[in-house]
């Protein structure tokens, strides 16, 4: 698995992927902290992080498209399915390089947080939940644009499955149900108050396991059929 890890991680560096995502995450986050800051005053660092949820939704394809899509297009998903390695492997690897870009993103979102320090005393515990709430949000968006991803062989159309779903989704704050444990975003409301709440962070991590649970039974149905 950390086999897979390092080489996924690699490769988002070795081209364009991960420059462009944090490229894009820093340039939408930088005018919403000019608007914050400069235009209306406030020194919250999680008003920034709450606002860049749907920066979140329409880039997070950008990391999870090609995971599983080129392969099948290219034909080297036989690798993958001849491989000595375990599926489950092969697919955590994915998913957590993915999640070390996420977490290299929201380091550099610190450096707002420095800057307000000069502008006033922000929290760094409520800076600290918030940033927890918005990397098991990204967790999730992974791992559903993960399993987009390995149910074709276009990328255009595993990003176009992975916003539509987080677009739907976005929805379902006001449902009830078993709907509501898809409404992710309703789910990260208490974080940016500084509280850690057992049950958003339960339903974060279910969610995301019930997708790389489902990519890796697709894949190893695959598999066995080859």
């Amino acid at each position: 698995m950390f086999a897979i890890l390092k080489k996924e991680f690699k490769n988002y560096f070795l081209t364009p992927i991960g420059y462009v995502f944090i490229g894009l995450f820093l340039v939408v986050v930088s005018l919403i902290f000019y608007n914050y800051t400069f235009s209306q005053h406030y020194i919250n660092f999680e008003y920034i992080l709450w606002d860049s949820i749907i920066v979140l939704t329409f880039i997070t394809p950008v990391l999870t498209m090609r995971m599983f899509a080129e392969e099948k297009k290219s034909g080297t998903d036989i690798l993958i399915m001849t491989s000595p390695r375990s599926i489950f492997s092969i697919v955590m690897g994915k998913f957590l390089a993915a999640c070390s870009v996420i977490l290299i993103t929201i380091a550099l979102f610190f450096i707002y947080f420095i800057i307000l320090c000069f502008f006033g005393k922000p929290s760094i515990v409520v800076a600290l939940v918030t940033s927890l709430g918005f990397f098991l949000l990204a967790m999730s968006y992974i791992s559903f644009g993960m399993f987009a991803s390995c149910l074709t062989e276009s990328q255009i159309i595993a990003a176009i499955i992975t916003i539509a779903f987080f677009l739907v989704i976005s929805f379902l704050q006001s449902s009830v149900g078993i709907l509501s444990m898809f409404s992710l975003v309703s789910m990260f409301q208490k974080f940016p108050l500084g509280v850690i709440s057992l049950k958003e962070v339960v339903g974060y991590l279910s969610f995301s396991i019930l997708f790389i649970l489902l990519t890796i039974i697709i894949l190893q149905r695959r598999k066995s059929v080859k």
